[in-house]
């Protein structure tokens, strides 16, 4: 999806509905991936995790890849030119070198695809992947009757406000685990609603 119509007001938007527990699970395992260099980001976004990362991983190569050229521009001014390449392009179309990365970053983005568009995503992430590399996922998760109605009313937002196609959450768990990713930590809050997972690659 393209977040240009909403970029400017994101971040409020966001607060505004969820305070700052998305924040949280974005940042809440940033200290275990200290050591990672080569880093790819997905579609995260106006760049308040971002800023964290370059901060953190001071020897770090990071692409940072959004279809929203106003998300970009966010986060080139947050984050500044030093070690971070910014791309402009769909996810899915982004050609990566083979067996580079010790880090992928997806935040509330595999929630963005359906499940062709994923189970294809998380082929070609694993290919450049390196053995043992990491990936953090945030999601939103609808496994309680309250929750499937805040995940559809989510959707239909970003539906109306980006044209977002997907209509619901797809198991990313059983294409990870397929593809040799095992899942070593996770973390929940708002009784379920979202969640945080640090997943390592052992082929």
């Amino acid at each position: 999806m393209n977040c240009d119509p909403i970029a400017r007001w994101y971040a409020r938007l966001e607060y505004l509905g969820f305070g700052s527990a998305l924040e949280r699970r974005r940042n809440a395992f940033l200290p275990k991936v200290a050591d990672a260099k080569r880093i790819l980001v997905l579609g995260e976004g106006d760049g308040r995790f971002l800023v964290k990362l370059v901060e953190q991983n001071v020897h770090a190569s990071i692409d940072y890849v959004d279809l929203s050229a106003k998300m970009l521009e966010l986060a080139r001014a947050r984050a500044g030119d030093d070690r971070v390449t910014y791309r402009q392009a769909n996810a899915l179309d982004v050609q990566l070198p083979e067996n580079e990365l010790d880090l992928i970053v997806t935040h509330f983005f595999l929630d963005c695809l359906n499940e062709k568009q994923a189970r294809a995503l998380v082929a070609s992430l694993t290919l450049a992947a390196r053995p043992r590399a990491q990936w953090l996922i945030s999601e939103f998760r609808g496994r309680s009757s309250w929750a499937r109605v805040i995940v559809r009313l989510l959707y239909l937002f970003f539906r109306m406000t980006t044209g977002l196609r997907a209509n619901r959450l797809i198991d990313h768990h059983s294409m990870l685990l397929k593809n040799g990713w095992r899942l070593e930590r996770e973390e929940t809050e708002r009784f379920g609603l979202v969640a945080s997972e640090l997943w390592r690659y052992l082929p």
